[in-house]
């Protein structure tokens, strides 16, 4: 845990004059670390903050990662988006071992079990196709070009993997199925965990570390199986048909989308369980999760394949 007096001293960096109230951590992902503080301006007005770190591990995947994100989000931020505005980015690892940035705290939590999953999906959805609709200005042009997770797996032995992952990367092995038709901003890990709400509204949408340039099917498939594990396989549909309702695009290499979207937690599903009861649903289980990537993964053979 970081000391009180470093967020002191941060405080004062962005506001000068500026104390430190009070310090807590947010659940975070295995890729970052994050906690809150809230400070107390000169003139007595109350802000609060997020400090994120993301792992060494991500920073050796990306060693600029923490300073793309922080210039990402001050564009997508002035462009209207819900997402924090940045406030200070210190690469240095003085104060922190890290590097890091300070964000707006965003009044919102995530949804993992939402009383209107109608209206939820359908909102999901919107959120999703507004991101992709975002102008791929040449401010940017910094933003890494998407790989499928099939060709970063290329190394990964398939007898490493925990679930049956050979029928993919047979499907998979011809490069030219994951076909890119547009190119456009995403957001990279587009699940429940990354969206805030209040009201039953989009509030913020967080952890930009994974943004890429590249096929907006990516982005649908990550968003169809995270929905299909939460919710059931009619609102993974419903997503879907949402998603394509805001946006004009072609579904004809969504099942290779999926496929590819599919390998993601082929080598660790146990890690992704593992927080599922901190989230409220202790019924999302290992079992449950493997369950519904089965099903997933055979919808989209039998597409390819009837």
């Amino acid at each position: 845990m970081i000391e009180r007096d470093i967020f002191e001293r941060i405080a004062r960096t962005i506001d000068a004059g500026s104390r430190c109230l009070r310090i807590w951590p947010l659940g975070g992902g295995i890729s970052s670390e994050m906690i809150a503080f809230e400070a107390v301006t000169a003139d007595g007005a109350t802000r609060r903050f997020v400090l994120r770190c993301l792992s060494e591990e991500a920073l050796q995947v990306d060693a600029h990662a923490t300073a793309n994100e922080f210039t990402l989000l001050h564009g997508l931020h002035a462009r209207g988006l819900p997402v924090p505005q940045p406030r200070l980015l210190d690469e240095s690892r003085v104060l922190v071992e890290k590097p890091y940035l300070v964000l707006d705290y965003l009044d919102g939590a995530p949804s993992f079990s939402p009383a209107e999953p109608v209206a939820f999906v359908e909102r999901f959805a919107r959120q999703l196709a507004a991101i992709h609709s975002t102008a791929l200005t040449p401010a940017l042009a910094f933003v890494p070009q998407h790989v499928p997770t099939v060709q970063r797996q290329r190394r990964r032995d398939v007898r490493d993997a925990v679930m049956d992952i050979a029928p993919i990367r047979r499907v998979l092995s011809d490069g030219a199925v994951l076909s890119t038709t547009q190119r456009v901003l995403l957001h990279g890990d587009f699940w429940p965990g990354n969206v805030l709400w209040h009201d039953g509204r989009v509030v913020g949408v967080v952890d930009w570390e994974n943004a890429r340039i590249g096929e907006p099917l990516a982005d649908l498939a990550i968003a169809r199986l995270e929905i299909l594990w939460l919710l059931g396989a009619d609102a993974m549909e419903a997503l879907t048909q949402h998603y394509r309702s805001a946006r004009d695009v072609a579904l004809d290499a969504l099942p290779y989308w999926d496929l590819d979207a599919a390998l993601r937690p082929a080598f660790n599903i146990a890690d992704w369980a593992r927080g599922w009861p901190a989230f409220g649903r202790p019924d999302v289980t290992e079992s449950t999760l493997r369950a519904g990537h089965a099903a997933f993964v055979d919808q989209a053979l039998r597409a390819i394949e009837p």
